[in-house]
């Protein structure tokens, strides 16, 4: 398991398995995202964890749950775990860190989560919070995960248009997260099975809330060098938007290098 030590800037990466960058961005006085990066014996995971900015703590809160939901997610499936089972068992651990930082439950240490691990059946993600993961290709890109926020709240009960309830001030209110004011955690654990090459991007909103679209992201990924290269690109878009939060991106290429032919391509 790899994670960055400085917290301004840091770039973490796994060779041609997947990549890394966590940045400040041009808004924030400090970075409470946190992500970690694992090889497995076939394949690559990765945690992004965004710390809650009203929350005293939050950037303790995200590197501790990010190291120890990677240590789970590589040690249960290289232990032969599936990777929902693997990834449920992150989540709970992760939640568990989080809580036992102390403070007062009002204003406890809090954070986002979302990870992806990629073998050479597909992608499995988890998430609770609005950190998101999507699939990038050359014939399709979609986002992988469903925030649990107001705005995704209100879309979901037909209570609103997604216009308008992306507008609303309250859009990016969380509705789950981790901390011990969260009550009990239930993550979202989806399966993906890639047909085609592509992309895992795993980010913080810093990245999304300038592009939230899986079409525009694949657009700049594209011309990345690897996944060190689609990492960093990425990052720079959400700079040049305007890099209003702190910004961290995972890339894992998907099927993972040397897996091609257990997959049949």
């Amino acid at each position: 398991m790899r994670q960055p030590g400085g917290r301004e800037h840091v770039e973490v990466g796994l060779g041609a398995a997947g990549a890394a960058v966590s940045d400040v961005g041009l808004r924030r006085r400090r970075n409470e995202d946190a992500v970690a990066l694992a090889e497995l014996p076939r394949g690559a995971c990765a945690v992004v964890c965004d710390g809650v900015a009203t929350a005293p703590g939050s950037a303790e809160a995200s590197r501790r749950a990010a190291d120890a939901a990677a240590a789970v997610l590589s040690g249960r499936v290289s232990a032969g775990m599936d990777p929902r089972a693997a990834t449920r068992a992150a989540v709970e651990r992760a939640a568990e860190v989080v809580a036992g930082l102390g403070g007062e439950p009002e204003a406890s240490p809090a954070c986002t989560y979302v990870s992806a691990v990629v073998d050479p059946s597909g992608v499995t993600v988890g998430w609770v919070g609005d950190s998101r993961a999507y699939w990038l290709s050359a014939t399709g890109s979609c986002a992988l995960t469903r925030d649990d926020s107001w705005a995704a709240a209100m879309v979901e009960q037909g209570a609103m248009s997604a216009e308008d309830a992306w507008a609303d001030r309250r859009a990016h209110q969380i509705t789950a997260w981790l901390g011990a004011d969260a009550g009990p955690v239930e993550p979202h654990v989806a399966a993906f099975r890639p047909t085609v090459p592509g992309l895992v991007v795993v980010c913080s909103d810093g990245l999304w809330n300038h592009l939230p679209e899986a079409a525009d992201l694949a657009a700049v990924a594209r011309g990345g060098d690897g996944p060190a290269g689609a990492a960093r690109l990425l990052l720079r878009a959400a700079l040049d938007a305007g890099g209003h939060d702190n910004v961290t991106v995972a890339v894992l290429p998907s099927p993972p290098p040397g897996a091609g032919r257990e997959r049949g391509r």
